[in-house]
């Protein structure tokens, strides 16, 4: 096929997928190539994508993989947060055909589809020099692209870019899988390893195919049998050689083994804004404030309340927080590592958040500019909240010039004290609404590091993808399936006491169990991995995903996976309407 008749046939899939959606394209301009025209561009373009909303805002991926579960909501907050109730009906089961953030995320995942195989034609014709890695790449990109589709949405469109006037196909995730994960596997060869032919974290190495496939045959049962009461996770493998929990064992030892990679000490410099020389990162999403490709500040900026500023110029926006239930999970882990961390500036001061603050050093400035920046604590966000207020366009000051320390209150609510409540207390139980002097409640995870450079929107910090702290969930989530919990908890203590706390308290690593089960495992698997668009799936599979909580009512096993976009529907016939959600 030509290259003039494939951009027409990926017009078409663009359209198909969409539902004729307008959809804003953008060639980047990166690393990879400059040239609009040259295959390593059109990878680029694949790779910008990721970081195009889908993976990093949090009405994309992220809220359908975090506000449908026990762990994480959005709630209308008095005048904030309303949009006609797409929000809360994530995490009320109440969503639709019609929701514009299952839309977006629909959107977005297939316009990553086929900008892979737009990159996977262009490299296919062209004489580069590093065209086998190049197309490995372009045809990983398709498959995890692919992955979070069938995850999601159970089905996904698949075009053979070999085929000449190869027609639009839809891939069912019982059966497309497994052709996922032959994929992947027959990729590996032509795969750079992280670090070679100019490959980093935020390129598909080796390392993240076998991240991604750990992933795959972790989630396997639950694609090949979505409405199960239960899963069969101990069903041979693809290949015959062994079973799903034996290759999640084995992928995830190959990277647990390999000596590239490290646990953090400390649990959040993984979520740091120079957080690029993390030891634990196996696959990224790369961001960059000051270039011409996309970044976002979003998984920083919506639990942090309007009045909280970490410049004079920055704000939060007082949207997202986690569920009393996921709060109380923590219960006797509030001294973990990955529970809260203190900041400390360079004169000693500690923030303690505790009304005991009166002053901060002023000598701590924002990237590129004479702005102060306000460190605020890293965690679990709980209680009334202190920090810097605004005198003019500044701080307000101490007489020496530091940053003075005040007791918050809410901005939209300037009578209600910033007091970050576990608790939830709705009007209406099943209804997550505020008013207005109630949009304090909820404790909020400061996970990611807010960039203060991004003016409110934009990030340094790389969004993990795939980290080693994931590899030992997976590896003691398929260890305890198979029986061996010995196996299991030396995974999770290696977590746990790998952690250490702040010199604050004297660097004391995190407390080792002394047994361990499933609902321990889940919990455990939470207090790593919150906030990182993990939780959907885990709770599906440890059987989790159908219970009440706030303001949710016990669902059925359709709402493991969306609806298709009620305008995808309308414009075309190529795609069957998953069950539950037909009119």
């Amino acid at each position: 096929m030509n290259k003039k008749s494939f951009k027409i046939a990926c017009v078409l899939l663009i359209m198909t997928i969409a539902g004729c959606t307008k959809l804003k394209e953008k060639v980047i301009d990166e690393v990879l190539g400059s040239s609009s025209a040259s295959p390593q561009n059109a990878l680029a373009s694949a790779y910008g994508q990721m970081d195009n909303g889908t993976f990093v805002n949090h009405a994309q991926v992220f809220a359908l993989q975090e506000y449908s579960t026990n762990e994480a909501i959005l709630p209308t907050r008095g005048s904030d947060w309303g949009d006609g109730g797409i929000y809360r009906a994530i995490h009320e089961f109440t969503w639709g055909a019609d929701n514009s953030m299952i839309t977006n995320t629909w959107n977005s995942l297939n316009l990553g589809i086929t900008e892979s195989l737009t990159a996977i034609s262009s490299i296919t014709s062209s004489n580069d020099p590093n065209k086998a890695q190049l197309l490995a790449e372009a045809k990983a990109l398709l498959d995890l692209y692919t992955f979070h589709a069938l995850d999601l949405f159970g089905q996904a469109p698949y075009r053979d870019p070999s085929a000449v006037n190869g027609q639009v196909q839809v891939r069912k995730a019982a059966t497309g899988i497994d052709s996922l994960i032959k994929d992947v596997e027959s990729l590996i060869p032509a795969l750079a390893s992280i670090g070679q032919n100019n490959t980093g974290k935020g390129r598909f190495t080796k390392q993240a195919a076998y991240a991604l496939l750990a992933d795959m045959y972790l989630n396997r049962a639950v694609f090949k049998d979505r409405y199960a009461a239960t899963f069969n996770f101990n069903e041979a493998a693809v290949d015959n050689n062994g079973t799903d929990m034996d290759k999640v064992i084995s992928y995830t030892s190959q990277l647990i083994g390999s000596g590239q990679f490290k646990l953090e000490s400390n649990f959040f410099h993984n979520f740091d804004i120079d957080n690029a020389n993390g030891t634990e990162l196996i696959f990224v999403i790369t961001q960059y404030v000051n270039t011409v490709t996309n970044s976002s500040n979003n998984f920083a900026y919506m639990p942090m309340e309007r009045n909280q500023k970490p410049s004079p110029v920055d704000r939060g926006t007082n949207a997202s927080c986690i569920t009393p239930e996921f709060y109380a999970t923590w219960d006797n882990n509030h001294d973990d590592p990955r529970f809260q961390r203190h900041y400390q500036y360079a004169d000693g001061t500690w923030f303690m958040n505790d009304g005991t603050d009166v002053s901060v050093p002023a000598t701590s400035l924002v990237a590129g500019s004479t702005l102060p920046w306000f460190h605020f604590n890293r965690g679990m966000q709980v209680g009334q909240q202190y920090g810097p207020s605004l005198s003019g366009t500044d701080y307000q000051r101490t007489p020496d010039g530091r940053i003075k320390v005040n007791k918050l209150y809410c901005e939209k609510a300037p009578t209600q004290l910033m007091d970050f409540t576990p608790a939830l207390n709705f009007d209406d139980p099943n209804q997550g609404v505020f008013t207005q002097l109630e949009i304090n409640q909820g404790v909020r995870p400061f996970k990611y590091e807010f960039d203060p450079a991004g003016l409110n929107s934009r990030s340094n910090c790389d969004i993990p993808m795939y980290r080693l702290g994931g590899m030992y969930c997976m590896r003691a989530e398929a260890y305890l399936r198979k029986g061996m919990a010995t196996e299991a908890l030396a995974d999770i203590n290696l977590l746990r006491t790998s952690r250490t706390r702040e010199a604050l308290y004297a660097n004391a690593p995190g407390k080792a169990l002394t047994s361990i089960d499933m609902p321990t495992l889940y919990n455990e698997t939470g207090f790593e991995m919150y906030w990182e668009m993990y939780r959907r799936k885990a709770s599906i599979r440890f059987g989790t995903f159908e219970a009440a909580g706030t303001t949710k009512p016990v669902s059925q096993p359709f709402r493991r996976i969306y609806p298709i976009p009620q305008s995808t529907m309308d414009a075309s016939k190529l795609f069957q309407q998953n069950d539950g959600y037909t009119k």
